[in-house]
């Protein structure tokens, strides 16, 4: 069974994140190469990831970190396996074009964060993934990130 959407409970059963740190809020759509998620608590006062300085623009690596392991879970579940658990090895090549994320200007269209990641190449060890953070049409934080999967040492 293809799932075509879920809401924020569903993706904090299938990613290692739960309660507030689970930062996405549904699921927009997915294929085998590209994941939308959508986030709107970028203004809570009581965000995980807040400073006393606001919600810093390098946290859209962890929306789109949240993004590529929702993306590894559903292919998982897709081809009937469990997902392998990945850590970020890297963020490469990453711009950030707002100092901060709880201050953007409000808009009249929905006031989320769209975060985009699309699987460039990967293989049972690792996978690379482009991603996009952006708000109201606007590219927020865009760059590449490396996973690697929890696969067991050669001895």
């Amino acid at each position: 069974m293809t799932i075509t959407q879920l809401d924020h409970a569903g993706i904090a059963a299938l990613i290692p994140h739960s309660g507030s740190m689970c930062l996405l809020d549904r699921l927009a759509q997915w294929d085998a190469q590209h994941i939308v998620c959508i986030a709107t608590n970028h203004r809570d006062a009581d965000h995980p990831l807040r400073t006393r300085s606001g919600l810093l623009s390098p946290c859209a690596i962890e929306y789109a970190a949240q993004a590529m392991a929702l993306h590894g879970a559903l292919i998982g579940q897709e081809a009937g396996t469990a997902a392998s658990p990945g850590f970020l090895a890297s963020a490469r090549g990453v711009q950030l074009n707002v100092l901060r994320l709880d201050d953007l200007p409000v808009v009249d269209t929905p006031d989320e964060l769209r975060i985009e990641a699309t699987r460039q190449s990967g293989d049972a060890r690792q996978i690379l993934y482009a991603f996009q953070v952006s708000h109201a049409g606007r590219p927020l934080a865009l760059g590449r990130a490396a996973v690697v999967l929890n696969t067991p040492l050669a001895s």
